[in-house]
This record gives C-alpha cells, structure tokens and sequence, in this order.
C-alpha cells in the first residue's frame, strides 16, 4: 500500500504543488487548510482524485492536528503565515500560527508516530548576517517577527527530536515562486505581484534598491527536496551528516539522538531586482508586445528586507542527494507561461 502523507496548508502555493505531484506519485494525501491564505480553486481538482482526502481545519487547533495525523506515515507542515511585511503589520497572528500551529503539529505527529516531520522554514533566518552565500551554521539576528517564528519553529523541532525521537528535517525555503502562486494582495511575492502589473500594462514597482538580489527558487525544486527529505533513509543521513560537518570543521552531534536538521533549499544563485525585471518582461512580451516598451518605477524601502540573498545547498545535495532541476531563468520562463494562460 502507498505511503500517506499529510500536507499542512495544502490549499496555498506550495502545499497544492505538492499535493499534485504527490498525488501524481500514487500516495495517498491527506490534505489540511483553513482558506486563511489558501484559496479552494487550488485543491478543487484533487478532489475527485480517490487518494486524496481534505480537512477544513486549522493548526491552531489541537484536536484538528490529531485528527489529521491518523494514518499518516510522513508529514509536510507548510501551513503559516508567511511574509514578513505581514508580520510586522500582526506578529501575534503570525506567533500564534507559525509558533503555536507548529508546535500542535510535532506533538500531534509524535503522538501518532509518524516517520518523519518535515516542515517549512525560512531563509529569513539568515537576518542581517551579510556573508554570502548563507551556510545553515551561520545565522544572524533577526529582522522580522516572521524570521523570529521561523527559528523557533526550528529550535522546536530540534528539542522535539532530542526529547521524543522524532525526526525532522527543516528546509529553509529561498524565495519561492511558481504556478498558484497568488498575486493579490498587500503581502503577495515579488514575482506573481509583477507578472500581473505586467499583464495589465502597469508599471511594477522595484521596493529600494534595484539591485538588491534574491536566490529564487522555482517550486519543482521545492517538490523534489521535500520528497527527498521525507524518504532518504536515515541511515544514509547519518552516514552523510558525518561527512558533511567534518568538512565543516563541526562537530557531528550525539549518534544515538534522532535526526534534526535544517537544510537551505535554492537552486544556489542569485538574480538582481533589475535582472528579474527584464526577464519578466521578456518572458511576457513574448504572448504580449506591448509588455516590452513597460518600464519599473522605483519605491520605497521595506522594513524587514535584506539587501542579498544566496543558499549554500551543499549540505542538502550531501544529506538528501538534492539536485535542483530548474535553474531561475528556466522558472521564470515557466511562472511567465502559466501566469499568462491562467491569470489574464
């Protein structure tokens, strides 16, 4: 019988993504969303699929979690509240979502004995640490409540594994964007929120330097190192966590301890504001010319942003055998086709 897995925030961008191509993988999916980011559409044509099954709930709530991890062999928690401008708007909503839901999460899947916990983290923990590229021992402070959550969540984990046995991976994700990702509203990602102005014939806006860059990170990539994480034997990961911190110079932690980890997941480059501007554009004026006379505006400074951002994936291609398939160009490329023949 297939393994089953349960997706937390399975009606958002990342979670329906992975419900798909789980799906299209044989497993059974147990899928759970409160629609408080995540939108129906993104899980209706699951629906009928006889693997699949929904739950209307929410992470905050306990007896939902419990009722969501039975049966279920792997777990991945993608449910938050994400953005960091929202976070500095509300950090008690993002706090009690992203601190408290998770926290329902591991002990629910601990109770439940599930295999394996993996759950969303966040390159924002890196915060005002300026050292590139960013390598998983080396943080800095803290910019935002969002990073601050996202910490937590991973200092959670790790207690989790060391105190009940559970195992858990984190997969810090960088800048992530591809199809279902939502393009409205005040906290949308850069890439949807730009693709639409661009398709209206609007000008997008570059927030402070044009310069300042990402490490994106098409969602195919994003699929393949959660699968990865969820299946990769254990013994292969000790194996190579030994490997890995000894190249290091780190000391390799207790062998006896269950796994805890946190691994960057990127494609490991980095493209500027301006550079992912003109690829945009390019990418649309291909099915709309007059996108290609369209020019940026500049705007203000967001609080909570970092000038550059740029994964080290070594230790996730070491540990997972992660290997990103698309490269930033070729998912923008992707993110351009989908937006134009879904979103106009």
């Amino acid at each position: 019988m297939a393994d089953t897995y349960l997706i937390t925030g399975a009606a958002g961008f990342i979670g329906s993504n992975l419900c798909e191509a789980l799906l299209k993988k044989g497993y059974q999916v147990v899928a759970m969303d409160n629609f408080a980011t995540g939108f129906r559409k993104n899980i209706e044509p699951f629906m009928d699929n006889p693997g699949f099954t929904f739950i209307e709930g929410d992470i905050r709530n306990y007896e939902a979690c419990e009722k969501a991890v039975e049966g279920v062999d792997y777990v991945l928690h993608q449910g938050a509240l994400g953005s960091v401008p929202r976070s500095i708007v509300d950090p008690m909503a993002s706090n009690d979502t992203n601190v408290g839901g998770t926290v329902n999460m591991l002990f629910a899947a601990k109770e439940a004995g599930v295999k394996r916990f993996v759950y969303a983290s966040s390159s924002a923990i890196y915060g005002d640490n300026p050292k590139l590229p960013k390598v998983e021992h080396r943080t800095g402070k803290a910019l935002s409540p969002y990073a601050i959550s996202k910490a937590t969540d991973e200092v959670y984990a790790r207690n989790f594994s060391e105190l009940y046995g559970i195992e858990t991976i984190g997969l810090r994700y960088f800048n992530v964007f591809g199809p279902r990702q939502d393009p409205n509203g005040a906290y949308a990602a850069v890439i949807p929120k730009w693709v639409i102005r661009l398709l209206k014939h609007e000008q997008p806006e570059i927030h402070g330097d044009p310069n300042y860059s990402r490490d994106f990170t098409y969602i195919g990539n994003v699929i393949q190192a959660n699968l990865l994480a969820a299946t990769q034997p254990s013994e292969k990961i000790r194996e190579k966590q030994k490997e890995y911190y000894s190249s290091q110079g780190l000391p390799s932690g207790d062998d006896s301890s269950a796994i805890a980890e946190q691994l960057n997941i990127a494609f490991g480059g980095r493209t500027d504001l301006q550079t992912l501007f003109k690829a945009l554009r390019k990418g649309l004026s291909v099915y709309d010319e007059k996108i290609a006379d369209i020019e940026p505006r500049i705007g203000d400074y967001r609080p909570g942003d970092i000038p550059h951002s740029n994964a080290d994936i070594t230790k996730a291609q070491m540990l997972l055998g992660y290997n990103p398939e698309y490269d930033a160009e070729t998912g923008f490329l992707n993110a351009c086709k989908w937006y134009w023949e879904n979103m106009r």
